[in-house]
């Protein structure tokens, strides 16, 4: 069970793409664009695809190819047509605003070619803020939650490093926890106790964490097992108690472990 957890969450970093120019050299660029420099503008358009295919990838919720999907010009004609609407007094970003020419053209996009057919455009529930910024509650809800997603995400990968490293201290590895793992849900619960009565107990933890092995003696004392339990169990206790012990919120949480405050 722990492995499936932990191959959940690890995996590699989404790589991220060449920092954005600062507003003030994009606003200067979109200005000398809209005087005229239509080589600007189609060097501009090119750099910037990318960038467009993210957002539309984004949008649609799935890869966007751009030398096959439709989706991708509609997004690219779209980007040009920000470039000819935008003014820095609307008080945004280009890049901000290019987006939201963006997603509503694909919209459009959908709504004729049926997709979605029956029910009501996203564009439909816009309302101004008080700066007179057009803003749709759907999709702020939506990007709300999207990032709520990826923060827990990136939260839950990073228990899961900071655990890994951890149990490499006592040269214990995930593979091992899963071969370790009790079959029956009442061994499992009686495990879970025994790490938790482990990690309670800082006289015990201290050992735990300072000599790198497993108090069996003195947690004889304070359990009803057998040392032969202690023994065969010694890794996937020592796990628990960590868990227990360290700052691992989402990994007690999966495991339904809570303490007894909560």
């Amino acid at each position: 069970m722990l492995l499936v957890l932990f191959k959940k969450f690890l995996g590699k970093n989404e790589s991220h793409g060449k920092n954005e120019p600062q507003a003030s050299s994009l606003e200067v660029t979109i200005h000398q664009i809209q005087n005229g420099d239509l080589r600007l503008r189609n060097q501009f358009i090119a750099d910037y695809q990318p960038y467009v295919a993210k957002v539309t990838s984004r949008f649609c919720k799935r890869f966007i190819d751009p030398a096959r999907d439709d989706e991708f010009s509609i997004a690219l004609a779209a980007f040009n047509e920000a470039i000819n609407q935008y003014s820095s007094v609307m008080g945004r970003s280009f890049l901000g605003f290019a987006e939201t020419v963006i997603r509503r053209r694909l919209i459009d996009f959908i709504r004729k070619e049926q997709r979605f057919k029956g029910q009501i455009p996203y564009s439909s529930f816009d309302q101004e803020d008080d700066e007179d910024n057009l803003m749709n509650p759907i999709e702020v809800h939506q990007a709300i939650e999207a990032y709520e997603k990826q923060k827990g995400l990136e939260e839950r990968r990073s228990e899961i490093i900071d655990f890994n490293r951890c149990l490499s201290d006592f040269d214990i590895s995930f593979s091992e926890l899963t071969d370790a793992s009790p079959k029956h849900d009442d061994s499992r619960q009686m495990l879970f106790g025994i790490g938790r009565t482990l990690a309670q107990d800082s006289e015990l933890m201290r050992t735990l964490l300072t000599k790198r092995q497993l108090p069996i003696k003195e947690l004889l004392e304070q359990v009803q097992v057998s040392r032969k339990t202690l023994e065969r169990n010694r890794k996937y206790i020592i796990a628990i108690a960590l868990i227990f012990n360290g700052p691992y919120p989402y990994l007690r949480d999966y495991l339904h472990i809570r303490d007894e405050e909560s």
